[in-house]
């Protein structure tokens, strides 16, 4: 799977793009766009990737993220017809002028895009009104519809159900270059880091030697990329640990780990806790 950017034709559909998906499984690659973007996931199941962070999704999933943030939703298997479906809002920051969110009347709204730079997940009695609108916006003229994405920004600007998912915005901040070759990689992890995951691929992706590659990557993301492999695989670990039942020497295989020695050390290391300590502690809290 290879990151890609896309373009969006504002052309056609004005200052702003409201689309709706019904298919068999979420179809779209890692990607980023200059747009902002909210995604609510009407029904389907499956893991988030936004960033360098995975979580599980289902219905009623409702994220804002911001510009260049790379993001996809996949399913755990293809299902049947109209199985997976959403609605998606996408606009450019100054789709209604450039100075519009300047006002002092607009400044909630400011900072929660401000906010979505690290990508906005939703939740609660606000999350449930977001959807409710969106799904009424669908069958409303264009104004119509432009008045309910301020609307829609408003609600969740005044509303304290929000959790920001990735804290290190500053990693998008890349040239279009550097974004490009550093989504292919992530691209590459998130579709295989539960298997075999090789370096040399990983180089070739961004057409350069793996030492080359290697200096590079720890240059731009602050981490090795034997660093992002295993984030991805503990994180995967996690969510099974506090999803599931699984003995642990499942979830280590399952998560990407070729024995249970090096996985409990290096789940200890992000984690602080032994995979049976962090399913305990999960436990103890709800």
């Amino acid at each position: 799977m290879k990151a890609s950017f896309e373009q969006l034709d504002n052309s056609k559909d004005g200052s702003f793009l409201f689309r709706q998906f019904n298919l068999a499984y979420f179809d779209a690659p890692y990607h980023f766009h200059p747009e902002f973007e909210l995604t609510l996931i009407l029904k389907s199941e499956g893991k988030r990737f936004v960033g360098n962070q995975v979580a599980d999704f289902k219905e009623g999933d409702l994220v804002l993220l911001g510009p260049n943030v790379p993001h996809c939703w996949k399913n755990d298997g293809i299902g049947i017809e109209n199985s997976s479906r959403s609605i998606v809002i996408q606009f450019k920051e100054d789709f209604l002028g450039d100075k519009f969110f300047e006002n002092i009347e607009t400044q909630p709204i400011k900072s929660l895009l401000d906010k979505a730079k690290s990508g906005i997940l939703i939740s609660g009695k606000t999350r449930d009104r977001v959807a409710r609108e969106m799904i009424f916006l669908l069958t409303v003229p264009p104004f119509q519809k432009l008045l309910g994405i301020l609307d829609l920004l408003n609600t969740i600007a005044t509303s304290k159900d929000i959790e920001i998912i990735d804290n290190q915005p500053d990693k998008y901040d890349l040239s279009a270059i550097d974004l490009d070759r550093i989504n292919k990689v992530y691209a590459y992890v998130i579709e295989h880091y539960t298997q075999d995951i090789h370096l040399e691929t990983a180089a070739h992706l961004t057409n350069m030697t793996e030492t080359a590659f290697c200096r590079y990557f720890k240059k731009i993301t602050k981490k090795t990329f034997l660093d992002l492999v295993t984030e991805f695989r503990i994180k995967h670990a996690c969510n099974l640990l506090t999803t599931s039942d699984k003995q642990v020497a499942e979830v280590c295989f399952e998560s990407g780990f070729g024995n249970i020695s090096h996985f409990n050390k290096q789940f200890k290391v992000f984690t602080g806790y032994s995979p049976l300590n962090y399913r305990k502690m999960f436990l103890a809290t709800i």
